[in-house]
């Protein structure tokens, strides 16, 4: 019987972020000066931190 890879195996789920204005925090994909960068951004009041978590 043929194993299912790890990665078939585990449920996909998205994690909702809020920022403390109240907002919902989105991951944005930048291109500036030649590189990609990723930002997340509170579509409330627009602040801009790395990663969802450094809103707290």
């Amino acid at each position: 019987m043929a194993q299912a890879s790890k990665n078939s195996r585990t449920t996909s789920a998205t994690q909702k972020f809020f920022c403390s204005c109240g907002g919902e925090i989105k991951m944005k994909t930048l291109f500036e000066q030649g590189k990609v960068k990723n930002v997340a951004e509170c579509e409330k009041c627009k602040r801009l931190e790395r990663r969802p978590s450094d809103f707290k």
